[in-house]
């Protein structure tokens, strides 16, 4: 369990029930935004000097409506999301999602989640670029906002997406970007029979057009990322 302050405006009320910590670095916080600003058609979308998110739901183009939708119940909901810079930390594989507790019990708490990044991991993923649209730290941060607005499950199954990730595609597809196949990513070919100090692992991804199919993948060092052995990717819920 981590431990919160209350985060209110002046009259008492949440400003918004997103919101990041002082420990996501300005430059973080940069990234996140123009990230999210693409994903949702946001175009002013950012993080006010407290860490709130904030954006103008009348000032959008482009971009998803799913995840518009997504973005505007998490701030405007009915349950407080925190972000926390979890960089370098060996149990956090891009993003993942915990339950928190209040630091000073409010009367009538509204239930609080932490969405714990890690930044760095994004540093050392590689592959088609069209794949790398679709999987960044804008869209790790809206599987686990997913996870806490819409209580959605990872599926446990190789093979199988889950129901977060089928709400994700549905977003990449109103984006224009292709789809992720699997929640699970797998070795790389030439990694199971390596004896470098590196564990290379993929992730693929697809693109219909008219009768053609277009395949793209994600490929990083799992060593460096983790979640090796959990052969899992973006969240450990």
């Amino acid at each position: 369990m981590v431990l919160l302050a209350a985060f209110t405006s002046a009259s008492g009320n949440p400003a918004s029930h997103v919101i990041c910590r002082e420990d996501v670095s300005p430059e973080q916080r940069a990234q996140l935004e123009v990230k999210l600003r693409q994903i949702t058609g946001f175009h002013d979308l950012s993080f006010d000097s407290s860490g709130a998110l904030h954006f103008n739901p009348k000032v959008v183009s482009d971009g998803s409506v799913s995840a518009r939708a997504l973005l505007k119940r998490a701030v405007y909901g009915s349950r407080v999301i925190i972000i926390e810079d979890a960089s370098r930390r060996a149990d956090v594989v891009f993003a993942r999602v915990v339950p928190g507790r209040w630091k000073h019990q409010p009367q009538n708490p509204p239930p609080v989640f932490v969405v714990l990044v890690d930044f760095a991991d994004f540093d050392y993923l590689m592959g088609d670029g069209p794949a790398l649209q679709a999987f960044n730290v804008g869209w790790a941060v809206l599987h686990e906002l997913d996870h806490a607005v819409e209580d959605s499950e990872d599926t446990t199954t190789q093979g199988e997406l889950g129901d977060c990730e089928t709400h994700l595609n549905q977003m990449r597809q109103e984006c224009g970007l292709p789809l992720r196949v699997d929640y699970f990513h797998t070795l790389f070919p030439i990694a199971a029979s390596s004896d470098f100090r590196t564990q290379f692992v993929r992730l693929s991804f697809v693109e219909e057009s008219g009768a053609a199919t277009r395949h793209y993948w994600l490929i990083w060092d799992a060593r460096l990322v983790g979640g090796l052995d959990e052969r899992r990717v973006a969240t450990l819920r």
